[in-house]
């Protein structure tokens, strides 16, 4: 049986870098900890694949200041659902955000399957 206290420590961890990773066009994280079969949902609801999506973070995200609040996150055995607002600025300046992110446990550490990204 899963130690869901570690589970979630360890997800909250790995939830927080996903954001400062974004904020900061970190690369290198995203390719230690995306599965290979990640899928993203931007939030125009185009879909891309794992390479787009470390060529769309390698180009610097638009929005600044990116920051997690109200994180949820569900843990069902070897699979977690992270759900999240998010405050950040848009390039006009409004703000926006919101996203929810799948992890599975694969391969003896969590690794982030999708993510979604929400249109406010």
């Amino acid at each position: 049986m899963r130690d869901h206290a570690k589970d979630r420590e360890t997800l909250s961890d790995l939830n927080r870098s996903y954001v400062r990773s974004v904020d900061e066009a970190d690369t290198a994280w995203f390719d230690a900890n995306l599965a290979g079969d990640f899928l993203n949902t931007n939030p125009d609801g185009t879909r891309i694949d794992r390479d787009a999506f470390l060529a769309q973070i390698g180009r610097g995200s638009s929005v600044k200041n990116i920051r997690e609040h109200d994180v949820i996150i569900r843990i069902f055995g070897d699979f977690a659902i992270v759900h999240a607002r998010t405050t950040y600025l848009k390039p006009d300046g409004t703000p926006g955000g919101g996203y929810t992110d799948d992890w599975l446990f694969r391969d003896g550490r969590w690794q982030c399957i999708s993510a979604h990204v929400a249109r406010l």
